[in-house]
């Protein structure tokens, strides 16, 4: 059974960073077409983040893009999310996500990050 396990979120000031972690169990990280993480604020949808293909490629939203970088080790199983450069729109519980096309849709419980003005 797959599992997604978050951790690394928490109360940052504007500015700050933290580095989330996305730990799976089950099933080799590199056997999904894509790692991704999602975000979900107060009151908004959820919303994608940023994604690693297996062969490595990346893409992030807008808001993400010079700010925030996803990675990936193999060895402990786990995908990544550098944030930096916080701003308090960035305040949402964010998500790791596992994907195989057509075939298998995870998603871990989320992890909390606020950040405060």
């Amino acid at each position: 059974q797959v599992q997604l396990v978050e951790s690394g979120g928490g109360l940052v000031q504007a500015g700050g960073s933290l580095r989330l972690s996305c730990a799976a169990s089950g099933r080799n990280i590199f056997s999904f077409n894509v790692m991704a993480w999602y975000r979900q604020a107060p009151g908004k949808q959820r919303e994608l983040v940023a994604t690693i293909t297996t062969g490595g490629s990346t893409n992030y939203a807008d808001s993400a893009k010079g700010r925030f970088t996803i990675s990936r080790n193999s060895a402990e199983n786990t995908v990544y999310l550098q944030l930096s450069s916080l701003k308090p729109e960035d305040t949402a519980v964010y998500y790791c996500n596992a994907l195989q096309y057509s075939r298998a849709d995870y998603w871990g419980h989320g992890t909390q990050v606020t950040v405060s003005s």
